[in-house]
């Protein structure tokens, strides 16, 4: 693949989903780190023992369980069932049950994982799907990272997975999303005194109920 698609590539976006409430924790760790047990955890208990399960054969971490997820897309399918309300194998009765704009998307890019020195794998739909696809070698991330953007204009990045091994520092975080003005204000008072200042913004569209 040659410079020009690769340096596209760099800067797809990716977006980790939390609750708010699950903030303090992860600035006192300066990172998101995978398997770490949050406040409020979109996971139910099953779904993060079956991630334990699942080995990704060559990857630079051993199983689903060991790498910190991210959606490519802020309409990805599972936050948009999760925005609905519905009823999802991958979603936790509390998570349905909590208020969608309680909860923020922790925002970076491709190269800020690169330039952090993480490892990642993408993967071609639901990470623990029985079909799913994972690129692990740099040149094969890219090629597919490039597939799930161009294949029915992009329709296939709602339910890819980037997943970063490990831990995430948090300065690789770029931008907090949030639904109103005062979740940002919360998520302001959070970061108070730290010298993690991504930029915090209100995007309701992120937030809003799939039509």
């Amino acid at each position: 693949m040659g410079s020009a698609p690769a340096d596209t590539l760099l800067e797809q976006r990716i977006y980790h989903v939390t609750h708010v409430s699950n903030l303090p924790a992860i600035l006192a760790a300066r990172a998101l780190i995978a398997g770490a047990t949050p406040t409020l955890d979109v996971s139910p208990d099953e779904v993060r023992l079956e991630r334990g399960e699942i080995p990704i054969a060559g990857g630079p971490a051993p199983s689903l369980a060991d790498y910190v997820p991210f959606f490519l897309s802020p309409d990805a399918q599972l936050w948009q069932a999760l925005r609905a309300g519905d009823e999802h194998p991958r979603l936790s009765a509390k998570a349905r049950a909590a208020d969608t704009y309680d909860f923020v998307l922790l925002v970076s890019t491709v190269k800020h994982i690169v330039n952090a020195g993480a490892a990642f794998v993408v993967a071609d739909r639901n990470a623990e799907a029985a079909t799913t696809r994972f690129a692990i070698a740099r040149e094969d991330a890219e090629r597919m990272l490039h597939r799930l953007r161009s294949d029915n204009g992009g329709e296939q990045l709602l339910d890819a997975e980037l997943l970063v091994a490990g831990q995430v520092p948090l300065e690789s975080v770029t931008l907090v999303g949030v639904a109103n003005d005062r979740v940002r204000q919360v998520v302001r008072d959070m970061l108070a005194g730290s010298d993690f200042t991504p930029k915090i913004s209100v995007y309701p569209p992120w937030f809003q109920q799939p039509e």
